[in-house]
């Protein structure tokens, strides 16, 4: 960690002279990246409702370690965000309700059982900084972990990149090729679940679905390829991740909205110059 610290260093901005903000900017290049990746496939698949719920999942999560006191609040929080996205994309797959609506009640549930919970005694307060984040507390044991799960959505997302990408076509269609549609809808939302989970405590319950929504929302005001698709998205989000810390802190502002306001500054601009991109 010394030696990136020490290329940290040649970089001449005053603001990586602290460790914690060297800490937070490397969070960013490594949070930022897994955003803009998995927010093509949800805006694609029109599923920004199914992520916004699965940060509500991830509160009840943390409410459920909090509370039980089994395993940590962490191990608490990946492990029903998981079991969350799951449980609601097997009853989209089987039921004949509508996506909206199933969801929707999951979504409801999760956040109401997560306050209950983490209200009883009085604890709340010990977890309300989940629901705004502080990326400037992430340690050099979290920034290894994010490395970990960046590599392994890298490697999934190669293998099953050309299934996700039938399926957001038509999941008809998918099924003529002989594609699992819920197999391959449940690993995607799986990893959606476990970025989410990890992420939320650095950036953020209320805001965390914008990350999911916005960077592939401007890649396709402008993109006219699958490639420009995606490498605009990743390219964007990290753009406001980097441009949002810098801000924060200069400014003395919650890193995390920052970065959301740059992405959705981003947005606007990119709606506008949508005429000149788009054929």
């Amino acid at each position: 960690m010394e030696y990136i610290y020490d290329l940290l260093n040649l970089i001449p901005f005053e603001w990586l002279e602290y460790d914690f903000m060297k800490n937070a900017f490397l969070a960013v290049l490594l949070i930022t990246p897994l955003f803009g990746l998995l927010s093509t496939m949800v805006v694609s698949n029109r599923m920004a409702f199914f992520s916004d719920s699965l940060g509500h999942g991830a509160f009840t999560g943390l409410a459920i370690g909090a509370v039980v006191g089994i395993i940590s609040p962490m191990q608490s929080l990946i492990l029903f965000s998981v079991v969350f996205a799951l449980l609601i994309t097997w009853i989209k797959n089987k039921s004949s309700a509508s996506t909206d609506t199933i969801i929707g009640v999951f979504s409801s549930t999760g956040i109401a059982l997560g306050l209950m919970m983490m209200s009883y005694g009085g604890g709340f307060n010990k977890f309300s900084n989940y629901l705004i984040g502080d990326v400037l507390s992430i340690t050099t044991q979290e920034l290894v972990s994010l490395l970990l799960v960046l590599v392994l959505v890298f490697v999934l997302w190669g293998l099953m990149f050309n299934k996700l990408l039938v399926l957001s076509i038509n999941q008809s269609f998918a099924r003529s090729r002989g594609i699992d549609v819920m197999l391959t809808e449940g690993i995607f939302a799986a990893m959606v679940a476990v970025v989410v989970a990890i992420s939320i405590q650095w950036v953020g319950l209320l805001i965390i679905n914008s990350l999911l929504v916005l960077p592939a929302a401007a890649a396709r005001n402008v993109s006219n390829s699958v490639k420009q698709y995606h490498a605009v998205s990743i390219g964007s989000a990290m753009i406001s991740g980097v441009a949002g810390l810098i801000l924060a802190y200069y400014f003395n502002m919650a890193a995390g909205a920052t970065i959301v306001v740059i992405a959705a500054v981003i947005f606007f601009i990119t709606l506008l110059l949508k005429p000149r991109f788009v054929r």
